[in-house]
């Protein structure tokens, strides 16, 4: 089995060869490209698994990087930045990026999520067909055409609004979306003074797809950015 690619698009030559280092003792191959032109070529030429991001680079913003490869590719995209405040982040996933790791970083918590949208990449391309009439990950599970949850083999009663929320998470799994994306999909609005009425919506769809609402196996909270549909981790591992 071919070992997964990674693109890593970094202008700083010691952070560049950390994250190669790391990725090496995972056997991982990578290109590394310095500059926002040359992380879209190669995006374009080596077709890789996963991008690793930096915003700040010499010649083009992170964000129009994201912009420019959202145009014609869903290539997961992990932003690593300095750059830590909530507005930073919600311009890059808003753009598309799907995970946003702030510097300095260890390096468990990038494989980790590097990990996580590697995943990802299997369960799209596991899925039978795009309009895949059954969801499954873990205990929890979607039938599309009867619109029925379930978690553990149970069914669970959803509104309709709880369930809409739902069912774009699970589109999702593994990407963070922002508040003003879930707004704008699931009420055509993304106005920031919804945002509470969101929380409200979800705090009860926690309730009722979790098994313990304080330590949540599904739904993650991004505090200030938004929420994301954690991808079970199978007996199989990618590294």
């Amino acid at each position: 089995m071919n070992k997964p690619q990674i693109l890593v698009v970094e202008d700083d030559t010691a952070i560049s060869n950390l994250i190669a280092t790391t990725l090496e003792t995972q056997h991982y191959q990578y290109h590394r490209a310095k500059t926002g032109a040359g992380a879209v070529m190669d995006a374009l030429s080596y077709r890789p698994d996963v991008m690793l991001l930096d915003l700040g680079l010499p010649d083009m913003d992170g964000v129009e990087i994201i912009k420019k490869i959202r145009g014609w590719s869903n290539l997961p995209i992990i932003v690593v930045s300095a750059r830590s405040e909530d507005s930073d982040k919600v311009a890059a996933l808003d753009a598309g990026a799907d995970d946003y790791l702030t510097k300095p970083f260890s390096v468990e918590e990038l494989l980790a999520r590097v990990r996580v949208a590697l995943r990802r990449v299997r369960y799209d391309n596991e899925r039978t067909s795009e309009a895949a009439s059954v969801y499954e990950n873990g205990g929890l599970k979607i039938d599309y055409a009867a619109g029925c949850t379930y978690r553990d083999g149970v069914e669970i009663h959803l509104t309709p609004i709880e369930y809409k929320l739902l069912c774009l998470l699970a589109k999702h799994t593994g990407k963070v979306l922002t508040h003003n994306y879930i707004l704008n999909e699931i009420w055509g609005s993304p106005t920031a003074s919804d945002t509470p009425s969101l929380r409200v919506f979800m705090a009860t769809l926690r309730k009722k797809v979790e098994a313990d609402p304080r330590h949540p196996q599904y739904i993650q909270t991004h505090i200030g950015v938004g929420y994301r549909m954690i991808q079970q981790k199978q007996d199989e591992d990618l590294s």
